[in-house]
């Protein structure tokens, strides 16, 4: 069976890949599949898993919050702020989902801080216009 190789990108890591049989990932439109020899492709990846198979036929897990993802060539890009990848499906499920909850705490902190700014400027402002017509 042919193979491409595939790399594995974000700001920190880099993971070549080499003798992949096939990838199989998700984006808005559904689950789809690559395999040596596809067309050049591009698209965005949803938040979730990947999965590809290398040429033992063993496959290994990607876990990322979006991403992109680019063929050509025989190569196989995929470019995202961070991933982990792991051969236990169960391991890497727990990850990703240690890592949601991480990233919903630390949104619901900015959302708190930026509704206490906006609450904060709003109470300044009703100040400043109660200053402004004493006379």
């Amino acid at each position: 069976m042919k193979t491409f190789a595939l790399h594995i990108q974000s700001a920190t890591q880099y993971i070549p890949v080499k003798n992949v049989r096939s990838f199989v990932g998700a984006d808005s439109s559904g689950s789809f599949g690559i395999l040596a020899g596809h067309a050049r492709f591009m698209t965005a990846l949803n938040y979730g898993l990947a999965r590809y198979q290398v040429e033992d036929n063993s496959w290994r897990y990607l876990a990322f919050p979006g991403g992109i993802l680019y063929f050509l060539n025989n190569h196989l890009y995929i470019s995202s702020r961070r991933f982990l990848c792991d051969t236990d499906y169960q391991r890497i499920s727990a990850g990703l989902l240690a890592q949601l909850l991480a990233e919903e705490t630390e949104l619901k902190k900015i959302k708190d801080s930026l509704c206490q700014l906006e609450q904060e400027m709003f109470r300044r402002l009703w100040q400043m216009g109660r200053n402004e017509f004493k006379v």
